[in-house]
């Protein structure tokens, strides 16, 4: 009898502690699908940041490496979404745009002072070395990585995408950008509020 009464406590402190994990997954789970809601009803990208020197538009914005995430893997398994973002939260990444008043095409030679082949190049290639983040910590962080989308003169406007290597994702940062494409001089776009801050 008292063998009995042993295996009837061990039995039901399996079932409360399996009950109370499965809870626990259950909930986290439903944490991490709330605030990727959130995140996607108050807007994906930080604030545009945009400086106009003569008749071309500058602008950065800031997208969370969780929006990539999600287009990559799909909304399924937030949890894997969840660990991929922890294992590369010191990433960033921003779209940077070029824009012409009258839309005209940026990489001509009146602009830009390059043949036309070679202006595609430069922001291909070229505009890695332009581009640094000045931290709030006051370290300098080089761009990674540059991706041209090329609009094949369709859309009135330049885009790159910017990538960047351990930032802490609590740090304030100012992107700094030394034009030497158009020749527009250094411009600086200070990042105080972060996009909609997610607890992960």
């Amino acid at each position: 009898m008292n063998h009995i009464h042993k295996l009837f406590f061990i039995l039901l402190f399996l079932v409360l502690f399996s009950c109370k994990k499965e809870i626990s997954t259950n909930a986290r789970d439903t944490e991490i699908r709330d605030r990727y809601f959130n995140l996607e009803k108050t807007g994906w990208k930080s604030r545009v940041h945009t400086q106009k020197i003569n008749d071309i538009g500058f602008s950065a914005i800031e997208v969370p490496i969780q929006y990539y995430l999600l287009k990559d893997l799909g909304k399924e398994n937030l949890t894997r979404v969840d660990s991929l973002y922890e294992k590369n939260k010191t990433e960033r990444v921003f779209e940077f745009t070029f824009q012409q008043d009258e839309e005209k095409d940026l990489l001509a030679k009146d602009f830009t002072g390059l043949d036309y082949n070679d202006a595609v190049k430069y922001m291909s290639f070229g505009l890695l070395k332009d581009f640094y983040i000045v931290t709030s910590k006051h370290d300098t962080i080089t761009c990674s990585g540059v991706t041209f989308e090329r609009t094949y003169k369709i859309a009135p406007y330049q885009r790159v995408l910017l990538f960047f290597s351990g930032i802490d994702p609590d740090d304030k940062i100012q992107l700094v950008y030394n034009d030497y494409l158009f020749n527009k001089g250094t411009l600086k776009f200070k990042f105080k509020d972060n996009y909609t801050q997610i607890a992960l």
